[in-house]
């Protein structure tokens, strides 16, 4: 097939003139990605909670139940890289239809499964519709936001990340503490079927697709690189308990060389613009100091959200509820707060928000290393609060400013990579703080401890070693530099 040239980017609007206005489609069109977005991320972290009691109703063990999570990861590590091409080679309709499509028929399947093997399949298939959301949504805004309204526009997006799994857990608890698992399936699927509905009829097709090539060994090393290091890294916390039926190395060694050779044939293929993901990124610095700034931030908030449910739940014998509802109130704040970064980003730009939320995380980080066998609650959520207030100062302006640096003509591929490389972050961050705790663990109950405080040991060893990682973005955050913004082709002709 032939590969149509992209219109050369623009420059933004300034701020306050009449361009500054959103047409009233693309409005509406974000506004249902907001919301079929926040649905499916909620979907993806309700499932932790739940284990348990999958476990015994559906009578298998916990490596076999830690699949129901594995499973969607894998599945959005394959799909997410192609994203890049599939934004390209079709319109915003086709791409929400199919996504909610996907997603939908996943949630019912889940809801009526009979069995252990099917409720994994219908995790698989709602994974294939999650992985196309969120690209779909940060695309949508880089090409019709105009610059001067990107980082408000970029600060709802941050509630989404933010809010749908910090409520997800909370949202899983409250289901499980009075109906069945099915329910958690069951309550979400009308929301589901009504943005598909919605989306099928008011979303109009907004972009040009263009003729671009599937290049299946692209794929197929795609698939076998991040499937592989993702699969691997997350492994290595089971791995430690002697859960994990193939030793993490295998994985990752896989994953390495296939990795290798993904980029080798990007850089061949990007050449004629027929690359799966086009690492042309790479050549703005703003862009390559923002994911990296992001991507060590996001690892810490990973690591973050799989240990403080250990520390809650073993160390001082919360609840599941109860330890839903203690970090509901850092995603909350991530998320209130977002808006108004992102307004503030529009203003001043990323540097005097970038530095001292990098600091704060390193800070918040440090403080949890204080945590003990008899902590008050108040204090975790306090401090679960104030890491959150970090994040939020991070994650809108780095991600604004980021994307927003790329020619318009490499806004799909940039949102594609910042999305894997979020969940590379995320998978390496909870490897490696579950490693140093069971560490932490080993080496306490080798002096003599018991088995709380041991635990309580090796979860001060995780945070200990996570906020001298934090020292590395909070150094790296005086580089960061206003970009200049462009905005994306007018959009197509609606119909």
């Amino acid at each position: 097939m032939t590969v149509d040239q992209p219109p050369a980017p623009q420059a933004g609007p300034a701020p306050g003139t009449a361009d500054d206005a959103m047409p009233r489609q693309v409005k509406l069109v974000l506004g249902l990605l907001l919301v079929a977005s926040f649905v499916v991320i909620l979907n993806e972290t309700i499932m932790s909670v739940a284990l348990p009691s999958l476990m015994a109703e559906l009578d298998v063990t916990a490596a076999t139940a830690q699949w129901l999570t594995t499973a969607f990861m894998l599945t959005m590590a394959v799909v997410i890289p192609a994203t890049g091409l599939i934004l390209q080679r079709f319109s915003t309709r086709q791409v929400f239809i199919a996504a909610m499509s996907l997603f939908t028929a996943g949630t019912l399947l889940a809801a009526l499964a009979p069995g252990f093997g099917v409720l994994v399949a219908a995790r698989v298939v709602q994974a294939g519709g999650t992985a196309v959301m969120l690209p779909l949504l940060t695309t949508t805004v880089l090409n019709f936001v105009p610059a001067a309204r990107r980082g408000r526009t970029m600060g709802l997006i941050t509630i989404v990340i933010a809010v749908a799994p910090a409520v997800g857990p909370t949202f899983s608890g409250f289901i499980l503490s009075a109906l069945g698992w099915r329910w958690m399936f069951l309550v979400v699927l009308p929301i589901a079927v009504l943005s598909l509905v919605l989306g099928s009829v008011l979303v109009k097709n907004m972009t040009t697709p263009r003729a671009v090539r599937f290049d299946l060994a692209s794929i197929a090393l795609s698939a076998a690189a991040f499937g592989g290091l993702i699969y691997g890294l997350s492994s290595i916390g089971e791995a430690t308990q002697g859960h994990t039926p193939v030793p993490p190395a295998l994985p990752i060694a896989v994953g390495a060389a296939s990795f290798v050779a993904f980029v080798l044939r990007q850089l061949r293929l990007q050449r004629n613009d027929a690359a799966l993901l086009d690492l042309r990124t790479f050549r703005s610095r703003p862009f390559v100091l923002g994911v990296i700034v992001l991507l060590v931030s996001m690892g810490a908030l990973f690591g973050t959200l799989i240990l403080l449910p250990m520390y809650l739940q073993g160390v001082l014998r919360l609840s599941t509820l109860e330890t839903g509802l203690v970090l509901l109130p850092g995603g909350l704040t991530m998320g209130l707060i977002a808006p108004f970064i992102g307004r503030l980003f529009d203003k001043v730009g990323p540097r005097p928000l970038v530095i001292p939320g990098t600091f704060v995380i390193t800070a918040a980080l440090g403080m949890m290393t204080l945590l003990g066998t008899e902590t008050p609650v108040g204090m975790i959520v306090g401090i679960h609060v104030f890491l959150s207030v970090g994040l939020g100062l991070v994650m809108t302006p780095l991600m604004t400013s980021a994307l927003g640096s790329l020619d318009a003509s490499l806004y799909s591929h940039g949102s594609a990579i910042v999305s894997t490389l979020q969940q590379l972050a995320g998978a390496a961050g909870t490897a490696l703080f579950i490693t140093l705790m069971s560490t932490g663990t080993a080496a306490g109950l080798a002096e003599g401890l018991d088995p709380v405080a041991a635990q309580a040991d090796g979860i001060h060893t995780a945070f200990l070693v996570g906020a001298a990682l934090a020292l590395v973005p909070a150094g790296l955050s005086f580089l960061v530099r206003r970009p200049a913004m462009t905005s994306g082709p007018a959009p197509a002709a609606m119909h």
